[in-house]
Formats: C-alpha cells, structure tokens, sequence
C-alpha cells in the first residue's frame, strides 16, 4: 500500500549534509512507490508561535506565515521524516520553530503514525544525535497514534556535501524503500 510521506528538510544550507541524507531517504520511498514530498525551510518564512492557543479551536495559527501550509501537509502524511543539523547537541532552531507551529495537529485527526529523524553533526559520537533525539521525541509523545520508527545519523560531516559515500546515506535509502 502506497503511503503518503512528507520529508522536512531544516538546515538553512543549500545541498547541506542532512538535505543529502533526506534525498537519500526520499529516493527509497518513491522507488518503493510512495508518494513522497521533500520540503526544505531554507526559503519557508517562519514566525515563532505566540502561545495563544487558538490552533486549538480553530486547528489553523493565526500567524500567516509558510508553516500553515507545511502543517496542513505534515497532518495528511502517513509518514514524517525530519532531516536536521545538530546544533549545540539539539535540533536547529528552524525545525524547532516549526514543530512549535505544528500546534494545530494535536486536537485535530492527523494521519501520520511513523516519524523518522535523520541529522547530521560535526562530531560523531553516537551521543551527539541524544538531545536531537530527545527533542524530536517530546514532540512525538504529544502525539498518541505516532512512533519514532528509526533515527539516522551520520557524524563527523561539517562541510557541505562532506557526506557524498558514507555509507549512512545507504542506510537511509534502504530505510526510506522500507517504510
């Protein structure tokens, strides 16, 4: 059965090693025959939610921004895979921002049971991907129906395209064909 599935791809650098490992992910899904859309925030403009809570009545922000349209596509996937760089031991700032905007799902019938988390770090101790993993994992558990099905991460990456042949990008290809 063919799923429905939406790769967010958070680093703010064009053809950044995440972006490589979402692509890779990507690619494994559409040769498995599903329906897969990448979407990267490098040009999304994203205000920062205000606490008001009106997503909770209205299931929509009252901020008119890009993250609206991104939501209403993260709650008609089956699948969510979120690409991100480790910052400071944690997610960027970016996709933390738009998971904080993503508010609107969680009184509403979203769709999506599986949610990956691919990130990418200079340093590469498994240790690194923890606090990502932590963060990315607090959100997922706001969520009953959703799993974290798999975390990929690949370090000792800094530069752009300094991922090309690790073997990790297989790894999340296979995962993607997988799903």
């Amino acid at each position: 059965m063919s799923k429905r599935v939406v790769i967010i791809s958070s680093s703010l650098r064009k053809n950044s090693n995440s972006e490589s490992l979402a692509t890779a992910f990507a690619q494994g899904a559409k040769a498995a025959g599903h329906d897969v859309e990448q979407i990267t925030l490098r040009d999304k403009v994203l205000g920062f939610c205000v606490g008001c809570f009106t997503c909770q009545k209205t299931f929509k922000c009252v901020i008119d921004d890009d993250a609206n349209d991104i939501v209403g596509k993260m709650k008609q996937a089956d699948v969510l895979v979120f690409a991100t760089p480790v910052y400071y031991y944690g997610m960027c700032g970016q996709l933390k921002t738009l998971l904080d905007r993503a508010n609107p799902l969680f009184p509403s019938d979203y769709r999506f049971r599986d949610v990956y988390l691919l990130a990418t770090a200079a340093e590469d101790e498994e240790s690194t991907v923890a606090g990502t993993r932590t963060g990315i994992q607090g959100w997922i558990d706001c969520f009953e129906k959703a799993q974290l099905k798999d975390t990929i991460f690949c370090g000792g990456v800094t530069e752009v395209g300094e991922i090309a042949g690790n073997a990790v990008l297989e790894t999340a290809l296979t995962a993607g064909k997988n799903i």
